[in-house]
């Protein structure tokens, strides 16, 4: 389900891209994310790590000059080390109440912040839902109805 996941959101980002412009957060991020949309706080730990991304390569661009193929490899980097706080210690404690903060993959959360620096938050986080979201209904409707796991 993974590689057809993946080819599906490949296919309609490029559909997306070439109609109006926008990126859905990566080539694979639409994919990834479509496949987890059944886990909606780890959809949001992975936005939320690719948005501290966002703002800690953009208080790095202060110092360093960070632009091109450094911006997406220094978001990349900087998403990864994040993300993997968020799997070595993956649950946060309120009182009663475990949450669970693991991220979809190391790579996703820095593809995310690197559109978003790109293209802004909205456009990026919208379009990668969208995309997501279709990409999750086609499979459903490939493998006749079935939810995924």
């Amino acid at each position: 389900m993974l590689i057809e996941a993946i080819g599906i959101g490949m296919f309609l980002s490029l559909i997306l891209t070439e109609t109006i412009g926008l990126a859905a957060g990566g080539i694979v991020v639409p994919g990834y994310i479509a496949l987890v949309l059944h886990h909606p706080l780890q959809v949001i730990s992975t936005i939320l790590v690719a948005l501290i991304t966002y703002v800690v390569v953009k208080l790095m661009s202060l110092y360093l000059v960070i632009y091109g193929r450094r911006l997406l490899i220094v978001s990349i980097l900087v998403g990864y080390v994040i993300a993997y706080f968020t799997k070595i210690s993956p649950m946060v404690s309120l009182d009663t109440l475990s949450i669970n903060i693991e991220t979809i993959g190391f790579v996703i959360p820095g593809l995310i912040a690197y559109w978003i620096a790109r293209q802004g938050i909205i456009p990026t986080l919208s379009a990668m839902i969208i995309v997501a979201s279709l990409v999750r209904l086609i499979i459903i409707i490939i493998h006749g109805g079935m939810v995924l796991p």
